[in-house]
């Protein structure tokens, strides 16, 4: 390709912060080359990742391989799609054939996955460039970057916060300039927690529109961006159907590229508001603002808001969280007592509520997962869409594992995320604002069942409405170069 005019795009240690969709244009255009791109993004990668701790696997001369593939196919006008040759890392735990998959545990045994998992397999023929797994808690359990594997994962906007988790990694790697692409999973706001704490976009999916493996109740794949755009971007690729996933939607040729209700406005949407989730810790004062804030941009847009009555109860929170922490002391019960003693502590105190429950309590927790179902879509009905707060909370101490740091309450940030999953509703966290302490905030935007788009749509309309100066400057790595 030839060289880039040096008015025609950023500085080089300036290409790590474009967007996929720039970059896309600037391949095919010629004015910039995979094979910079990915450079930039290395270099950027060296400044930040020992504070950080966000990668895993991190190979940049396989990555520097990919790009120049990409860069030929780019020049012989065959790009495999318009991701080919754009940065990309996968959350640990979507195999990807040859590395090992800890779960972010130091009690796997390490072996190479046999695959790539749906995901990775459908960004692979979109022809991006693997840079890296990004880092995860134990067994994913923890809303933090706290893990017996992989080192301690912060939070580029203070080093002393966590990014949050269970898509950790992602998270920081989206907000530091690690590319433009990301991905995570979220089974009870894996994906949207950390955007939220970490000032990013981040997409819940319908349940089933992303092929995954393996499937479970709740769990999905999902991008993690800057923009809604990139986002939208990488659902072109990611819902792209695999028969492996035995509880995936059936194809549809979503036009997601057609972000169009930003242009066309919202006069004549009706969304609910949501700012008590009847459970869990309540929102600060400053999240309550930012969501308020929020919602006045839309009604003057055109929408009506309309308050929105909680429908989260203890008992199906609690029953959930009942349930999965039989699971996880199944788990890990069948663990040599070797490596049972490796899984972090607290995921192990977390656990051992679920040793002794009878059938009658455990039938009980997991039917609470059906109640939440029923009750989510049935208060969301009335509305096009519903907005709230993604956490209650801003960002915590990155040493924490959860905003209480407590086993007993360690679900009582995610009570604005978890229905979602339970009712397979798409919802994203969008950052609206920033708080007292330069730390971000996240709306969630909730669409009915399988109105992915939809979701993406309003969201990048609220993009649009955002006033420029209600998010800071992306963050700098603090020490010199």
């Amino acid at each position: 390709m030839s060289a880039t005019p040096p008015a025609a795009m950023p500085e080089a240690h300036e290409l790590n912060e474009l967007g996929a969709a720039e970059l896309s244009a600037a391949y095919a255009a010629r004015r910039l080359s995979p094979v910079e791109a990915t450079e930039a993004v290395i270099a950027h990668i060296a400044r930040w990742e020992p504070e950080l701790h966000a990668l895993y696997a991190y190979d940049p001369e396989r990555a520097l391989a990919a790009a120049r593939a990409s860069e030929a196919r780019w020049q012989r006008g065959a790009a495999l799609s318009p991701l080919d040759g754009v940065p990309l890392t996968i959350k640990e735990n979507i195999a990807t054939r040859g590395t090992p998959v800890p779960l972010g545990t130091a009690a796997t045994e390490l072996m190479p996955a046999p695959e790539d998992a749906p995901p990775a397999a459908r960004l692979a023929e979109a022809g991006c460039v693997l840079l890296a797994k990004t880092t995860m808690p134990d067994y994913g359990m923890l809303s933090s970057g706290l893990s017996t594997f992989h080192a301690l994962a912060r939070n580029p906007w203070d080093l002393s916060k966590n990014p949050g988790g269970s898509s950790a990694g992602a998270g920081a790697a989206a907000a530091a300039g690690y590319g433009p692409l990301h991905v995570g999973t979220d089974i009870g706001g894996s994906i949207r927690l950390p955007a939220a704490w970490c000032g990013v976009v981040g997409l819940k999916p319908s349940g089933g529109r992303v092929p995954i493996k393996p499937p479970y109740i709740g769990r999905v794949a999902g991008p993690m961006t800057r923009t809604v755009t990139d986002a939208a971007l990488m659902m072109a690729a990611l819902s792209q159907p695999d028969w492996r996933d035995t509880t995936s939607l059936p194809y549809q040729p979503i036009a997601w590229h057609d972000l169009t209700r930003a242009e066309i406005g919202l006069k004549g949407l009706k969304i609910g508001l949501l700012q008590d989730a009847g459970w869990g810790l309540a929102p600060s004062a400053g999240i309550t603002r930012a969501i308020n804030n929020a919602a006045g941009l839309f009604e003057r847009a055109g929408a009506t808001i309309a308050p929105m009555k909680p429908f989260m109860t203890p008992d199906m929170a609690e029953g959930i969280d009942l349930f999965w922490r039989v699971r996880s002391a199944l788990d890990i019960g069948a663990l040599p007592a070797a490596r049972r003693e490796k899984v972090l502590p607290y995921i192990r105190a977390w656990a051992a509520a679920g040793e002794r429950v009878d059938a009658a309590a455990l039938f009980h927790g997991f039917s609470q997962i059906g109640a939440l179902r029923e009750a989510a879509v049935a208060a969301c009905h009335p509305f096009d869409f519903v907005i709230s707060p993604v956490a209650p909370v801003s960002a915590f101490a990155a040493e924490w594992a959860g905003p209480t740091n407590d086993p007993a309450t360690a679900m009582h940030h995610i009570a604005f995320t978890l229905p979602f999953n339970m009712s397979e509703q798409p919802a994203i966290s969008v950052p609206c604002a920033h708080d007292g302490a330069g730390l971000p905030i996240g709306l969630q935007i909730i669409g009915r069942r399988h109105d992915d788009l939809g979701v993406l749509r309003l969201a990048r309309a609220f993009e649009m409405l955002r006033p420029a100066d209600a998010l800071r400057p992306w963050p700098r790595r603090p020490a010199a170069d």
